[in-house]
């Protein structure tokens, strides 16, 4: 099971560090650093936060002792991250059969965001510049040495990282020649040789998604014509000539999760599509043919979400489909993975589980286990003895006894869709009590869905009492192209009106105090507190902004190159700026334009870095607020992006947070 071919909808991409001595030097620093509130406004925020809790803070956040297990392609190391008496979290190897363990990777000033094993020597991990998300790739031997930056360029950053197994390639897409456009290329791991195996010329109509088989060969490729049409083009495997095979709506699916190698038909793949009907399937496909060769797996509820293939071992066979219904599902196929998958249910029962690492053999399997209770712990699966062994629980502190349930919940919005979601209930609430809640809208918006399992934020608050909702309101992803649809051009608006019928039926349902009621959230969910606080004042007693858009106007002016191909696409997701009658309702649905409506306490927090939603959109805020006389708790950290990533900085927000909740909650 060395193959995992995930299926997305909408393609995204997922400055030099400041130094933490620097923040007194406002020249240098992003925004209006007169803005940011002052450490004594932040303690007395926390001081509110009392209570005989049983857990604290850093229970929740304090990042695990040691996580992010890898067994190694050969099977005989097993990698790990662990964190040290400062917080940073290191990648050691550990030799399978001497007990040996050495430290690989040394994390620095910046986060180790991902890493990966190339081959059975050699690892890979990928780093930013204080959350500014211009990441790189480097490469290093399993004892640290031989060291390399495989993309070693000013201001670029990674699309894609494919390791070509069995070789000392790995194929990257990345924004070297132009910042607004990736291109693909071949990187020799271990001499930093780099080739690139394609042009993408066209800046109006860029190529969006590169599709590569598992020897690194260029099989197709997707235009996005004028940022809106989708051309998926394929390999003539006899001519070599890229043909147009489909042209679709940029809302319509038809993508190519991975070939089927494990037949002789090298033009047979599996695709997901919606092309003819509401949710997205699988299908096997002949590309030559263009023709479904048979259906795979569809529900009648939800999109399909991912396929498992197998490795060599076992040519390539299809392993598993995976879902994310009212919870995480999977569907054994292979024999091979029916029995893996029956002995793991029926040891872990009602829980969660997944294979997250294995060796080329598949004798050793690595699975992680969780559940709305359970943070995550990871086990060895030993399929020829078929016996299960505890490697390491990521969050022994956090009794699972203690824990809040997360309930599933599905109610009808006021035009009468079907909304679903879920509400995370201490036990307060269980026991009759009604608690106070917080609003939790998630961020994208669109595409994007708050699943079932291990919520740490959702949790903390349930330590405290609090209750917390969370709508999967109209333009959230897995539900169907018509529900996510359905939210387009409604941001701010049908999508916020949801979010308040969610928060009718729970209080309906006798769990909550509705004069207790705050809105919390990140991202899109950031810039839904503004608006909630606005459009419904009298609904919220308070609210806290996480990197949040306030104008949709300048959010639109701030995008990174590498999200201009996409604003046409973002026009008819948000509103068309260059249309009248949008621009107009965008003006209405801008925070900073309807300042004079919040009434209820705010607290504002961003990363200074943060390519995707300008520091500018929470100074404007923050701004135009004090001018009016209303204090607002401002917190900025200058060595984050796009959230906070770093255990201190995370901390003091969750801190600061639950003080600021306390405070508001008990007026």
């Amino acid at each position: 099971m060395n193959i995992t071919a995930k299926i997305f909808g909408i393609s995204q991409v997922v400055i030099t560090a400041l130094m933490m001595n620097a923040q007194t030097n406002t020249a240098k620093l992003p925004g209006d650093p007169s803005l940011v509130s002052t450490k004594a406004t932040f303690d007395q925020l926390i001081s509110y936060d009392k209570g005989n809790f049983k857990y604290k803070v850093e229970d929740y956040f304090a990042r695990p002792k040691a996580s992010q297990f890898k067994i190694s392609p050969d099977g005989q190391y097993l990698s790990y991250k662990e964190k040290d008496k400062d917080s940073k979290n290191h990648v050691y190897v550990k030799d399978l059969k001497t007990g040996k363990v050495t430290k690989a990777l040394e994390e620095k000033d910046d986060l180790i965001r991902s890493y990966g094993w190339l081959d059975k020597k050699r690892l890979f991990y990928t780093q930013d510049r204080g959350g500014n998300e211009n990441l790189h790739l480097y490469a290093a031997d399993i004892d640290g040495k031989n060291l390399k930056d495989l993309t070693p360029f000013e201001g670029i950053t990674l699309g894609t990282v494919k390791p070509i197994k069995d070789t000392p390639y790995v194929v990257v897409t990345m924004n070297k020649n132009n910042k607004q456009i990736f291109e693909p290329y071949k990187i020799n791991f271990n001499t930093g040789e780099i080739t690139q195996l394609y042009e993408n010329k066209d800046v109006k109509s860029p190529i969006d998604d590169y599709i590569f088989d598992k020897d690194g060969n260029l099989r197709g490729y997707v235009v996005l014509e004028n940022g809106l049409t989708s051309k998926l083009y394929y390999k003539d495997l006899q001519t070599g000539k890229f043909n147009l095979l489909k042209s679709t709506d940029w809302k319509n699916t038809f993508y190519i999760a991975s070939f089927n190698e494990n037949s002789k038909n090298k033009d047979e793949a599996y695709v997901v599509t919606n092309l003819d009907g509401d949710k997205s399937r699988i299908v096997l496909y002949d590309l030559k043919k263009d023709a479904v060769i048979k259906e795979v797996y569809s529900h009648p509820d939800f999109d399909v979400s991912s396929i498992g293939l197998a490795g060599k071992n076992r040519n390539y066979e299809l392993d598993e489909i995976s879902y994310n219904g009212i919870k995480n599902e999977t569907i054994p196929v292979s024999k091979f993975y029916k029995e893996v998958h029956d002995k793991l249910a029926s040891e872990f029962g009602d829980k969660q589980f997944y294979v997250v690492s294995s060796d080329d053999n598949d004798e050793k399997l690595l699975i992680v286990v969780d559940s709305d209770k359970v943070y995550g712990k990871y086990y060895e699966y030993d399929t020829k003895s078929k016996t299960v062994k505890l490697l390491f629980d990521l969050m022994p502190q956090l009794k699972e006894e203690d824990m809040a349930e997360m309930r599933p919940i599905e109610f009808k919005s006021r035009d009468g869709l079907t909304i679903r979601g879920y509400i995370t209930l201490p036990k307060e609430a269980l026991q009759g009590k009604k608690v106070p809640l917080i609003v939790n809208p998630h961020g994208g918006p669109q595409g994007i869905r708050d699943d079932w399992g291990f919520n740490p934020e959702t949790q903390l608050f349930a330590s405290r009492g609090y209750a917390t909702l969370q709508v999967n309101f109209r333009i959230s992803g897995g539900y169907g192209k018509e529900f996510q649809q359905s939210g387009y051009k409604q941001i701010g608006r049908k999508a916020m009106d949801d979010v308040e019928d969610g928060v009718k039926y729970v209080i309906e349902q006798g769990w909550v105090d509705k004069n207790k009621v705050a809105i919390y959230g990140g991202s899109h969910g950031g810039y839904a507190t503004l608006m909630g606080l606005i459009k419904t004042p009298d609904l919220y007693s308070c609210g806290v902004d996480y990197v949040g858009v306030s104008n949709i106007f300048t959010f639109f002016d701030s995008f990174p190159e590498y999200w201009k191909p996409y604003k046409e696409m973002v026009k008819q997701i948000w509103y068309d700026l260059d249309n009248p009658e949008e621009a107009k309702i965008a003006k209405e649905v801008s925070p900073v334009f309807q300042i004079d409506k919040i009434k209820k306490p705010l607290f504002v927090v961003q990363g200074a870095n943060d390519p995707r939603v300008n520091i500018n959109e929470s100074d404007q805020i923050v701004k135009g607020l004090r001018a009016k006389g209303f204090e607002v708790p401002y917190m900025v950290k200058y060595d984050e992006g796009h959230g906070f990533g770093k255990e201190p900085n995370r901390i003091e927000f969750y801190k600061s947070m639950m003080g600021f909740f306390a405070k508001n909650f008990n007026q």
